[in-house]
């Protein structure tokens, strides 16, 4: 061969080939070879079987070769085939090959003339071959035949597309020589892939079947319709021959005879045959090889990189360990226990980027949906003047009474205190739902085991419900304990004298102004008429609002001051996917240009909480719903009692100062007591207990059980894997510093453009 250090090379893609044929398709790894492609009777069969020197290939009228056979010829002492699906079985009859090809080929095609893209893997060792791997593809058809698919034609040239598309794959283009050559199907779907010739071989069967009087002389010196690797023309065994089981190498003799004595090939008899054609795919396959190497070596690195975290949770495996069982099931608790603390506490990696997930969301909990509840219900102005009206009246009974009594202001502010009861059990109520969601996203890591994971989810989920229990019942305590005793001393009540000269508009406390206090995109909803509906950089301060025509905060497009101002629920429009919230005056203003309001939008209902949430730190509160009966006398509401209005506006003042004592105390307490007797609690109890509880739940074999679908997904990454670790153990083994032979200058091959246009002859 002249290219001894290359040798290994041709064995070396036959290993790679076993190893990944042995697991699938699923590895995209376009591996160096070369496609036999012709139409049917080509010859494609008699071209292969010349190189073994035996008859082993499936022969018959119509389509014989239904699948890919990728055939691997080694150079060997011994002579024998052996097959991938067929490991350890060595064939020495040759006619059990054939055999085998027909029933493998039947095992997935069936017997209806069908055809698969699924390879055929035959190796043949023999002392008479060169390394070389060929695939030998069905020949292309124009007509279905029998029982042949309709649609055969199609089905074929998607097959051989599917192959010689690869840049990897050199063409062996094999077209008789007594047909019209520039109407040659192979060399028409070699163009359409190769058009440059770069990886196109072409091979002229049946020279001897050609018209006397003719040859194909010019062709096969590359003259007439040139291709840049040239052509080869061989003579195989007639049918006659074949039926008569003429020898191989009795018919390699006649070739070689045939153009020795032939006086159009007499002189480049040297340069045609089987044996030259051997050694030129031999020559061309290595150095292609060699070219596609370091490609090739780069394409299995980020292979094998992309694998190596998806490989991570299977290191551990040992089917043969007894313990195997015991030890996973430690592991997937410990690592499912890692995940639930690293969804909670947070976490620098894996860090998601689309959404809020865990502690993130308990966290928008406690510090934006529940401050939001709590003023939902304590911030009823015109109730809460009547309910401490009565409250006076009531108190002093027939008597008129001189002073404020401070009984009243007891009743109202434990009144007040009760409602604080429903926010309280409903933010418990949506913590518990985010640690369940929780705990059923760090349990999907474990469904390789569904009974493991179904068990994890029940005990976890349980312990958290019972929990709630005892977490409700502090919450509730608290609450009694603020109703137990009125701390009227306390260093933030601002006490009677206080109370009689303060007014409820003085005593709404702001944030430290100019304190900005959030900003973010908004969409301001105006009619079309007006300009329609706009995006601005919005920024609320302790003062105002303002919005920007972007994020740079240059061209401030307005500012509003937060004076007077509510907030207001909207449903959203018809066609808006959008959640819509108002900003109005209560003094009945225009808020914005000609607007009594301006309705703002965010993208979802849980950006409006926020939202709202932030106006609620500003001191701006949302609208309450009119609940009182419009038929209710003024009388019964207010009463015109100079006396009675001050001692009511004096109890309102001492109520709104107590009651902030009382929410800005629960703000802080219920976030510590959730995290305390539930959160913290479920942390220890997953690290602590919860594997003695796995264990006690039943038998352990049962719960360590994978599914189907996992153990294959398992067994599949775990062989690609290996399969790659060793494919570049191989390729690093060789050495690539080896004479190559430069591909041939190019040549004008428009003909083969131009048949295609001019269709058959």
């Amino acid at each position: 061969m002249g290219n001894r250090g290359m040798e290994d090379l041709i064995p070396l893609i036959n290993k790679l080939q076993d190893a990944f044929s042995s697991i699938g398709q699923s590895c995209n790894l376009d591996l160096p070879q070369i496609a036999v492609v012709g139409g049917q009777s080509a010859g494609k069969s008699s071209v292969l079987e010349n190189f073994v020197g035996r008859d082993f290939l499936p022969r018959g009228s119509g389509i014989v070769t239904r699948r890919p056979l990728i055939l691997q010829l080694v150079n060997n002492k011994a002579e024998y085939a052996e097959f991938l699906h067929c490991k350890g079985k060595k064939f020495v009859d040759f006619d059990e090959v054939r055999a085998e090809i027909e029933a493998e080929t039947d095992r997935i095609t069936g017997s209806n003339k069908g055809i698969s893209p699924i390879p055929i893997n035959l190796r043949v060792y023999s002392p008479h071959v060169l390394n070389l791997t060929l695939i030998d593809l069905p020949g292309m058809t124009k007509v279905a035949v029998g029982d042949q698919p309709i649609d055969i034609e199609h089905q074929i040239r998607d097959m051989l597309l599917q192959f010689i598309t690869k840049e990897s794959c050199l063409i062996l283009a094999v077209t008789p020589a007594n047909t019209d050559l520039a109407n040659s199907d192979a060399l028409k779907i070699a163009k359409e892939v190769d058009p440059q010739g770069m990886r196109t071989i072409g091979v002229i069967t049946k020279l001897d079947l050609m018209d006397e009087g003719t040859d194909a002389k010019d062709i096969l010196e590359n003259k007439l319709l040139p291709l840049r690797r040239g052509y080869i023309g061989v003579v195989n065994r007639s049918q006659k021959d074949i039926d008569g089981k003429k020898d191989i190498r009795v018919a390699l003799a006649a070739e070689r005879k045939f153009f020795l004595s032939h006086p159009a090939y007499r002189h480049i008899a040297e340069r045609m045959g089987t044996p030259h054609l051997q050694k030129t795919l031999n020559q061309q396959l290595t150095n292609h090889i060699r070219d596609t190497l370091p490609g090739l070596r780069s394409k299995l690195q980020s292979q094998l990189l992309s694998l190596e975290k998806e490989v991570e949770e299977y290191k551990n495996f040992r089917p043969d360990d007894p313990t195997r069982k015991t030890k996973a099931l430690l592991q997937m608790v410990q690592q499912f226990g890692v995940d639930f603390e690293k969804c909670i506490e947070g976490s620098g990696d894996q860090v998601d980027t689309n959404e809020l997930l865990g502690g993130a969301r308990i966290n928008r909990i406690f510090h934006e949906r529940f401050p939001l509840e709590l003023f939902k219900i304590v911030f009823d102005e015109k109730e809460l003047r009547r309910e401490i009206s009565h409250a006076i009246k009531n108190v002093h009974g027939v008597r008129t009474g001189l002073f404020t009594p401070d009984l009243a202001f007891e009743v109202i502010v434990k009144k007040q205190i009760v409602k604080l009861k429903t926010p309280c059990l409903k933010c418990i109520d949506l913590v518990i739902q985010e640690l369940i969601n929780t705990v059923r996203q760090c349990t999907s890591k474990l469904g390789s085991y569904p009974r493991l994971r179904e068990e994890t989810e029940r005990i976890v989920t349980t312990h958290i419900r019972e929990r709630e229990g005892k977490t409700k019942d502090q919450v509730l305590l608290l609450i009694d304990i603020e109703l137990s005793y009125i701390n009227t001393n306390h260093e933030d009540f601002i006490g009677f004298a206080n109370a009689q000269q303060r007014n409820t508009a003085v005593n709404k406390k702001r944030a430290i102004p100019n304190q900005v206090i959030r900003k973010g995109w908004l969409t301001i909803h105006i009619s079309i008429m007006k300009g329609g509906s706009k995006e601005y950089w919005f920024v609320l301060t302790a003062e105002s609002l303002s919005w920007y025509k972007d994020e740079e905060e240059k061209e401030k497009k307005y500012m509003l001051p937060l004076d007077n101002l509510k907030i207001r629920d909207l449903e959203k429009g018809f066609m808006s996917t959008k959640q819509v919230f108002a900003i109005f005056n209560t003094e009945q203003r225009n808020v914005y240009k000609d607007l009594r309001q301006i309705e703002l939008a965010c993208e979802s209902q849980e950006d409006v909480d926020s939202w709202k949430a932030s106006f609620l730190r500003a001191g701006v509160y949302p609208e309450k719903d009119q609940v009182e009966n419009d038929e209710a006398s003024p009388a019964d509401t207010f009463s015109m009692d100079p006396q009675l209005e001050r001692q009511v506006e004096t109890i309102r003042n001492l109520v709104d100062s107590y009651s902030g004592i009382i929410n800005k105390s629960i703000r802080d307490l219920m976030p510590k007591t959730i995290m305390h007797l539930m959160i913290n609690n479920a942390k220890d109890f997953i690290h602590s207990e919860l594997p003695a509880y796995l264990y006690s739940s039943g038998d352990q074999n049962s719960l360590m059980e994978e599914s189907a679908d996992q153990a294959q997904r398992r067994d599949e990454m775990l062989r690609m894997y290996h399969a790659l670790k060793e494919a570049l153990h191989i390729i690093g083994d060789i050495s690539a510093n080896t004479i190559s032979t430069p591909v041939p200058p190019p040549v004008n091959n428009n003909w083969i453009q131009e048949a295609r246009c001019e269709g058959p002859q």
